[in-house]
């Protein structure tokens, strides 16, 4: 299974052309709209490891800051685009290549100039990080950029 493998995608996923060459580098990103609640997940693989053998806390945190700003841009229907200006990030757990992460987002605020918003990376039932952000609230990004997968 390959990071980009759409065939283990849990049902009520959708793939997510979003998260900009960064995130398309690590691999496919899904989206779960349910309740008014938004989740984006992927599917983490050997890349994704640290010397250990487990997911490098890195990619975790990228993957919590890139889905505390596409659960942003989404709930506002895409109105206004975002940039991280703060990130607190408590690793809980270690991820394993295999494991379905699931970034299950809160919206707190979003204002005239900052949001905010926190999530826990979930797999399976283990909280794997929380994490908190601030964001800037930027300008829609355009429909080229929005094609084009930022």
């Amino acid at each position: 299974m390959t990071p980009h493998d759409d065939t283990a995608v849990p049902a009520g996923f959708e793939r997510l052309k979003r998260g900009g060459p960064y995130m398309a580098g690590l691999g496919s990103l899904y989206c779960k709209r349910e309740d008014g609640k938004i989740t984006i997940a992927m599917r983490v693989a050997e890349q994704h490891t640290n010397m250990r053998g487990i997911v490098h806390g890195g990619m975790l945190a990228s993957l919590a800051d890139s889905s505390l700003g596409l659960g942003l841009a989404l709930s506002c229907d895409n109105r206004h685009s975002f940039v991280t200006v703060n990130l607190s990030t408590d690793f809980l757990d270690a991820a394993r290549p295999g494991d379905w992460i699931e970034a299950e987002i809160n919206i707190g605020r979003i204002g005239s100039r900052v949001a905010f918003a926190d999530c826990v990376l979930m797999a399976g039932e283990r909280r794997v990080l929380r994490a908190s952000g601030v964001f800037a609230v930027m300008k829609p990004l355009t429909a080229a950029q929005l094609d084009a997968g930022y």
